[in-house]
């Protein structure tokens, strides 16, 4: 279809809703209309949404490229973020490990005041991307575990709420979901962000346990925990982190 100077494509979907929606993604544009809207109107809705879609299709280009330029090359040497702050790995087969398979220093820099991290793998030299990959993911998720375990205790009893179980994941697209018995499940990529973001994941999350919908009563229990939820929401839309 030719919006304004630009020719797009868009998927179509049917479902069950009362008007037509409009998403733009890393894919595209999706259009989903109720199954009774005739094709012509799909095609006039998409028409009058132009300025608006084309603005999203070019900012969904923009992050795409942004996190493509940070695509991690896996060797000695390569940097990844870890709480808001640059990891470089360093592989170290004769460190003598207190944790499984790697360990986190910090190194002090000549400059004052100045220091650097550096995560310790116990890979040979010799290891293949994909194998540094896999060891610097499973200490992450480790870390996840542990940091969301006590964000979660911190968070649940000032909410006055309950969770039961914690479960990690890898989605593209969602950080969290919540469910009625209490489970809880985060994306471990969330413990590349600072602190202060995961906070907020963790509060919006527990906060569904209270209300399970995204009303102005659930953002109003959010904001009791966390009360800048709208910068820290803004930041974890706008940054981009390194795809693996």
């Amino acid at each position: 279809m030719l919006l304004e100077t630009s020719v797009v494509a868009f998927e179509l979907r049917r479902a069950k809703r009362r008007n037509i929606g409009f998403m733009v993604g890393s894919e595209g544009l999706t259009v989903t209309a109720p199954k009774w809207v005739p094709l012509y109107e799909v095609d006039a809705a998409v028409k009058s949404k132009s300025a608006w879609i084309l603005a999203k299709l070019v900012e969904a280009q923009e992050r795409s490229q942004r996190i493509e330029s940070q695509r991690i090359v896996w060797r000695d040497g390569a940097t990844f973020p870890f709480l808001g702050e640059q990891v470089i790995v360093v592989l170290d087969p004769r460190h003598a490990f207190d944790e499984v398979g790697a360990v986190l220093h910090t190194d002090a820099e000549t400059l004052p005041g100045v220091t650097r991290l550096t995560l310790h793998v116990g890979l040979s030299q010799a290891a293949t991307p994909e194998q540094i990959r896999d060891a610097v993911q499973a200490w992450l998720m480790r870390q996840a575990r542990r940091l969301f375990t006590d964000r979660l205790d911190h968070f649940a009893p000032l909410l006055k709420v309950r969770w039961t179980k914690l479960s990690l994941s890898s989605a593209g697209t969602r950080w969290g979901t919540a469910h009625a018995d209490g489970s809880i499940r985060l994306n471990w990529r969330l413990v590349h962000f600072r602190m202060p973001v995961i906070d907020y994941v963790v509060a919006h999350e527990l906060s569904h346990l209270r209300v399970m919908d995204h009303s102005p009563r659930f953002w109003d229990t959010v904001r009791t925990v966390v009360p800048d939820y709208p910068d820290l929401r803004s930041q974890l839309k706008d940054e981009a982190i390194p795809p693996w």
